[in-house]
């Protein structure tokens, strides 16, 4: 049975495996309550799946029925429930207690595939399975650190592939501009309190991501920087110091907080939380975005996408749509 842990004490628990050079794994929700963080030789494969880079723990279990047919089916939020909480988000905007606003819903979804199914048959850079109780399977980088550098790679854009020319109209979006913009200028703030030196060398690059439906892109930039000398040694003072991750809360940062518990009808949990691997020397890690959970036998989709004062309530609401997908 999986034991959550403290903030204080995963900082104290990562410090110390990071200090002895033991390699582990770390989960931690949205809000900074429970975590996990368990040397990798401790995981156990019937409670935590994953697959971070190239370290992983299922691909030797029995697997079964991973090339069927499956059913996925949405039921999002209505129009009116949508525009009503991104009203807010806007009026909020209007008086000035946030300028970007990343605002999420849950969505009741139906398949004939269990999470673990869906863990398996996933394609992302960051799969997670919990005890039957979610599965993420997240495109976004959080933070990587190689020796004393780090570096932070915050998604904000999406626009659907099959678009006419979907790379060039989601590059010259004035909204999606200034939304990425501001999460670049907040991510470099971020890293400044633990590293000097801190620039951008790759502003607003593209990927694309497949899945189920349509194919989507999707905006990153990278930030760098050297890690500071009071944290080095401090690893898990380093994580919890950027957290919550500014792509999936918004700037100014706690005003915003603030707004997203009041306006989102859910509790986000270990949504858009962080999850990633230390290997003895370095550290890969990804925002929980694309996220499944499961609850008294029930299945909810949680996605959405950041609000400016230039969104239009239509695109957003599109937009929350057609993340809900299956990287399959």
């Amino acid at each position: 049975m999986i034991n959550f842990i403290d903030k204080e004490k995963a900082i104290n628990r990562i410090n110390c495996l990071a200090n002895d050079s033991e390699p582990f794994i770390f989960l931690i929700d949205f809000d900074q309550k429970n975590a996990i963080v368990l040397p990798l030789k401790e995981v156990s494969s019937n409670e935590i799946l994953f697959e971070i880079g190239n370290i992983e723990n299922y691909k030797n279990r029995k697997t079964s029925q991973l090339n069927k047919d499956f059913l996925f089916k949405k039921k999002p939020v209505t129009y009116h429930k949508f525009k009503t909480a991104f009203d807010q988000v806007i009026q909020n905007i209007q008086y000035g207690n946030s300028f970007l606003t990343n605002l999420t819903f849950e969505t009741p979804i139906d398949t004939d595939l269990s999470l673990e199914e869906i863990f398996k048959r996933s394609n992302a850079r960051y799969k997670i399975y919990l005890q039957d109780q979610f599965v993420c399977f997240s495109p976004e980088i959080f933070i990587k650190i190689e020796g004393n550098e780090i570096s932070s790679y915050p998604m904000k854009g999406t626009i659907d592939a099959s678009i006419e020319n979907a790379e060039e109209v989601i590059l010259n979006d004035k909204k999606e501009l200034a939304e990425h913009v501001t999460i670049v200028d907040l991510i470099r703030n971020d890293l400044s309190i633990v590293a000097d030196q801190v620039h951008v060398p790759s502003f607003r690059y593209t990927e694309l991501i497949r899945n189920n439906q349509s194919n989507l892109i999707q905006v990153s930039s990278k930030i760098s920087g050297l890690i500071k000398e009071e944290f080095k040694d401090r690893l898990g003072d380093l994580i919890f110091k950027l957290l919550p991750a500014g792509s999936i809360s918004g700037a100014p940062k706690p005003q915003t907080i603030e707004m997203i518990n009041q306006i989102e009808a859910h509790r986000r949990g270990f949504y858009t939380g962080i999850c990633g691997v230390y290997d003895g020397q370095n550290l890969n890690s990804g925002v929980m975005i694309r996220y499944i959970n499961k609850r008294e036998g029930k299945l909810y989709f949680k996605s959405g996408g950041g609000i400016t004062h230039f969104s239009d309530p239509k695109k957003e609401y599109q937009e929350y749509i057609d993340k809900i997908y299956l990287p399959i």
